[in-house]
């Protein structure tokens, strides 16, 4: 395993799908500190735009060529074992690391690393608590899953102790972490293609709140979670609803994108505070970043105003824009929880219609929580189902759109060429985004909310919908 002195040899690193929500951040930190960057990607992107303003070099395409030179290669787990410039760089006596190792070692740096973990909401706390820290005047260093408007992107490096880190589950990655503080805002069951079931998620989660130095800050409420921390000899934070646990909240209202609650500490009143994106869950998780700024000596004035300016981080319940009356939003939600949470949160707006546009990620996870999509995708008013982003996979299971679409009452979807569709190319898919548009185009009405979600690219969708509209006669 790669050690903070063995990297601080290291002049120039190669990042194999520098685009990656995940891999940006790592790249804009180690550019902030000197080394020589270059990256590769299979999608253009505005992430990957954004990686050349950096004046980093990008090559698309991924080739065995692009490593030249680099005596340090990154790579995700996404990354299949056959990728050229994986095998091209295990063959080259480089240093061959896996981005979560990448990340544990930055997190070493800081004498508090807040790691915020959860199946859901991870990205939304970890923007929050890192908008607080703003606020407050702390120079913070963070890497986040999605971009915040405040840092201009996913990552940053400050010069204070205290460091925000997404701790995702994943493969067991946030395991590699040193987390200083270790906080949980749910546990639940997800990416059973590698955990099986959820007494493992539960366990490792468990591995998780154990590695803390500091504290574990957990959501009291959730049943799993307090299963997971059971029996954990660390300092204990909790919040929730309920008004036993240290942090608590009472929403007193809910008008737009404001939602309006009383802020409690074990028991006690503290001050009225309000979030500006919308669903309860979102207020657990702005009590999640409470207890995390608190225990790091923010003050309440500093909470508040972060609070107060934080609007969402991209790709979460993100206002893309509006045109001839309808309004179209994009969100990351791909698991039935976090679908459903968005869904709800959008149903208590004042919209006349909430479509839907649902890209599916992964055969094996369409597959096993296929019955949960359908729960949660039929609250909607209409569901539309685009081809299923395969991502890291390839379709063994023999899974497609419509055998989701088909239990769905409200569901719409677009017949494609199976045979076809699984031997295109990443590049060469394009997901019936077309098709989606044209039938929103002729659909959607005035006063109607669209809602792109999945944490492939499906946003692309969404910008598709706007222009067509725009253009419209």
């Amino acid at each position: 395993m790669l050690t903070l002195d063995e990297l601080k040899t290291k002049k120039h690193l190669h990042f194999i799908g520098i685009g990656g929500s995940g891999m940006y951040p790592l790249a804009q930190i180690l550019h902030s500190q000197g080394y020589f960057i270059t990256g590769s990607d299979n999608n253009e992107t505005e992430t990957l735009q954004a990686v050349r303003n950096m004046g980093i070099e990008v090559h698309m395409g991924q080739r065995a060529e692009n490593i030249e030179g680099a005596d340090l290669i990154v790579y995700t787990a996404a990354i299949l074992p056959d990728n050229p410039e994986l095998v091209a760089a295990r063959a080259s006596g480089a240093e061959v690391v896996e981005r979560s190792e990448m990340l544990g070692l930055i997190t070493a740096l800081f004498d508090n690393a807040v790691c915020i973990s959860g199946t859901h909401g991870k990205t939304t706390a970890s923007s929050m608590l890192t908008q607080i820290f703003l606020e407050e005047g702390t120079d913070i260093s963070c890497v986040i899953g999605g971009k915040l408007p405040a840092i201009g992107g996913s990552g940053r490096f400050g010069k204070s102790e205290n460091m925000v880190c997404e701790a995702c589950e994943f493969l067991d990655h946030f395991l590699k972490l040193y987390p200083d503080t270790a906080v949980i805002l749910n546990v639940d069951a997800d990416h059973l293609d590698y955990f099986g079931t959820l007494e493992n998620i539960i366990k490792s989660f468990r591995k998780f709140a154990e590695m803390a130095t500091r504290c574990v800050i957990y959501n009291g409420d959730d049943e799993n979670t307090c299963r997971a921390v059971e029996g954990v000899d660390k300092p204990k934070i909790t919040f929730g609803f309920g008004r036993g646990n240290d942090y608590s909240a009472e929403i007193t209202g809910v008008k737009g994108m404001k939602t309006s609650f009383k802020l409690y500490h074990k028991g006690e009143y503290v001050r009225d505070m309000a979030i500006f994106v919308p669903g309860k869950h979102n207020v657990l998780n702005a009590l999640a970043a409470t207890a995390a700024a608190r225990s790091a000596g923010v003050s309440y004035d500093g909470i508040e105003k972060g609070l107060n300016v934080f609007r969402g981080a991209k790709r979460r319940f993100e206002q893309l824009g509006e045109e001839r009356g309808i309004t179209v939003v994009d969100d990351y939600a791909h698991h039935p929880t976090e679908i459903a949470s968005t869904l709800r949160a959008a149903k208590s707006l004042d919209f006349r219609k909430v479509w839907a546009v649902f890209q599916p990620f992964t055969y094996s996870r369409t597959e096993i929580l296929m019955d949960e999509f359908v729960q949660a995708l039929e609250i909607a008013d209409t569901a539309i189902i685009t081809d299923i982003m395969g991502s890291r996979e390839k379709n063994t299971h023999g899974i497609y759109a419509e055998q989701l679409a088909q239990k769905i009452p409200c569901a719409v979807w677009f017949e494609t060429d199976h045979e076809l569709v699984d031997k295109q190319t990443a590049e060469q898919k394009e997901y019936n985004f077309g098709q989606v548009t044209d039938y929103l185009l002729e659909h959607a009405q005035a006063g109607d909310l669209v809602i792109t979600m999945g944490c492939g690219d499906a946003y692309k969708a969404a910008k598709m919908l706007l222009k067509k509209l725009k253009d419209k006669d």
